[in-house]
C-alpha cells in the first residue's frame, strides 16, 4: 500500500484549515454569532495552516516535508490558545486580552453612553458559544479538539514517513 505524499498531506491540511475558518465565518454570517476577541486570535493558526498547506503542495518532496514539519508546533500553539479560551469560558482564570471584558462606559448621560459604545457589539470571552445547542461543546473546545487531531495526525505521519527512504 502506498503512503500519502507530503503534497497530499499539505492539501488535506489546507482543506481542513479552510473548513475550520469556513465554519467560523458561516456561524457569524449565517448564524448571527458574534466572535469574542479570543475567537479572533484562535483563527490565526488556521490561516497559517492554509498557507503552509499550499506551500507544501507547491514544493518538491523534501522541502515539502520540512514545511509540513512546521504544522505540529503550529497546532500546538492552536491547542494552547484553545486551552486558554476554554479555561476562560469555564471561569478558571480571567482572559489575558483586555478586549474580552465588558466595556466600561464612564459617561454622565444615556446619550453620552450610547455615543461611547462601539459600532459592533463585543462578546465577552467567558460566554461560551455553542455551534450546535444540543451538543455541549463550545466552539473554543471544538477548535482545541480539531487542533489536537490535526497536530497529532501530522505528527504520526511525519514519524512514520521519516524521509530517509527517499
Amino acid at each position: 500500500m502506498r503512503s500519502a505524499s507530503p503534497r497530499l498531506m499539505g492539501g488535506m491540511v489546507g482543506l481542513i484549515g479552510l473548513a475550520a475558518l469556513a465554519v467560523a465565518f458561516a456561524s457569524e454570517r449565517l448564524g448571527g454569532l458574534v466572535p469574542c476577541a479570543l475567537c479572533l486570535v484562535e483563527r490565526w493558526p488556521w490561516r497559517i495552516a492554509i498557507l503552509l498547506g499550499v506551500l507544501v503542495g507547491l514544493l518538491p518532496p523534501r522541502p515539502a516535508r520540512l514545511a509540513l514539519a512546521l504544522l505540529p508546533p503550529l497546532m500546538l500553539a492552536s491547542v494552547a490558545l484553545g486551552v486558554v479560551h476554554v479555561g476562560v469560558e469555564q471561569k478558571a482564570w480571567p482572559s489575558p486580552l483586555p478586549e474580552c471584558a465588558a466595556p466600561h462606559l464612564a459617561a454622565d448621560s444615556p446619550a453620552d453612553r450610547l455615543r461611547a459604545m462601539p459600532d459592533r457589539p463585543s462578546k465577552p470571552c467567558d460566554d461560551p458559544t455553542y455551534l450546535i445547542p444540543a451538543i455541549p461543546v463550545s466552539m473554543a473546545a471544538g477548535n482545541l479538539i480539531l487542533s489536537l487531531l490535526l497536530g497529532g495526525g501530522i505528527t504520526i505521519y511525519l514519524l512514520r514517513h521519516d524521509g530517509s527512504r527517499r
